[in-house]
């Protein structure tokens, strides 16, 4: 790829005149490079300055106010971390972030359940910040709404019916969001904001402040920075979707370089994923696009799983291994005696 700048779409052009020309642009952005820019999105400016303004004061909070909400107390991972908490690909992430999901109840559970039905459930919230909770959930719900109407676009780009994604995301879909501090390097002695790696769910949407990090592999060893532009959603291509399309949809690997010293870099993630219990088909797609679409690249050491919570369980694991070591010993054991076998 020759790329040297992400593509910019607008949405408003998919509801007026421009819409077949906003589909083929789109089909092109996902399947070229993966990552865009969402201009027009429809999510209201005030909410997203209100959910930067919480995010701003939840990292300001003491620390033992943070300790509070810290992910080890969550078997759903939600919650704090501190950076270096987090590891990609074994390494550490020097960021601290506070991830939530959907809030909904934790499920009744029995002896032979999958490990997976363990991540529904609440989230953590801090006492000290109760306009923390309001404010994400209202942007949680305009996200959704927004992504869904995305995620449908994509449908119409690939030539399938509007809803044929619906059945995957259902009345569950799994919402998740980081609010994210990136420290300046001299804190860290280490560039590595987030390591290379890959998104798992279908889309990812991502609201940045000013500071630039985020960077996008167009091809094999060649990066690109995907600098902030304002009013925009970075959104980049998940491997739900790579694996639903047979890889014709590309998801592509990126990361995070940690800001220069004596600086900060504040972000806020938006994750769409399928409902827990759904198992990812390969859509038939029409001939002309099914012969370029030659199978999902996947990383042999963490493959694709078709079914979608042990797929999702397994990122989480790898992830967190404190919080996999407090509340999933037993998948950890199982997961050893069938590579032992």
């Amino acid at each position: 790829m020759n790329a040297t700048t992400l593509p910019i779409l607008d949405l408003a052009r998919y509801h007026g005149a421009e819409r077949d020309a906003f589909l083929t642009d789109l089909r092109h952005a996902a399947r070229d490079i993966g990552f865009f820019y969402l201009i027009n999105h429809g999510v209201d400016d005030a909410l997203q300055h209100a959910v930067q303004r919480e995010a701003q004061r939840f990292f300001a909070l003491p620390d033992e106010q943070k300790q509070q909400v810290a992910m080890i107390h969550s078997p759903h991972f939600r919650g704090y971390n501190r950076a270096a908490s987090e590891l990609t690909r074994g390494q550490p992430d020097w960021r601290e972030q506070f991830d939530i999901g959907a809030e909904r109840p934790a499920l009744l559970l029995s002896d032979d359940d999958p490990g997976w039905r363990r991540l529904q459930g609440p989230n953590l919230w801090p006492q000290a910040l109760p306009t923390l909770k309001p404010a994400l959930l209202n942007w949680q719900r305009a996200m959704t709404t927004m992504a869904i109407r995305l995620l449908r676009a994509f449908a119409e780009a690939l030539q399938l019916p509007a809803t044929a994604f619906d059945a995957l995301y259902g009345d569950k879909p799994n919402e998740h969001i980081k609010l994210i501090r990136y420290p300046g390097q001299q804190e860290t002695q280490s560039a590595q904001g987030v390591g290379a790696h890959k998104d798992s769910g279908f889309l990812s949407f991502l609201l940045q402040d000013q500071q630039k990090g985020l960077q996008v592999e167009v091809a094999p060893g060649r990066w690109i920075d995907a600098a902030p532009l304002p009013g925009s959603f970075v959104v980049n291509i998940g491997e739900l979707l790579e694996l639903a399309t047979n890889g014709y949809l590309r998801a592509t690997v990126h990361r995070v370089v940690s800001p220069p010293a004596n600086q900060q870099r504040l972000s806020i993630a938006f994750f769409l994923g399928a409902q827990l219990d759904a198992v990812v088909p390969v859509y038939t797609l029409p001939p002309i696009l099914a012969q370029e679409a030659h199978g999902p690249e996947s990383d042999p050491h963490n493959p694709l799983l078709r079914d979608v919570g042990w797929n999702y369980l397994k990122g989480r694991l790898r992830s967190h291994p404190d919080v996999a070591e407090r509340y999933y010993r037993d998948v950890l054991r199982e997961r050893t005696e069938q590579l032992i076998v």
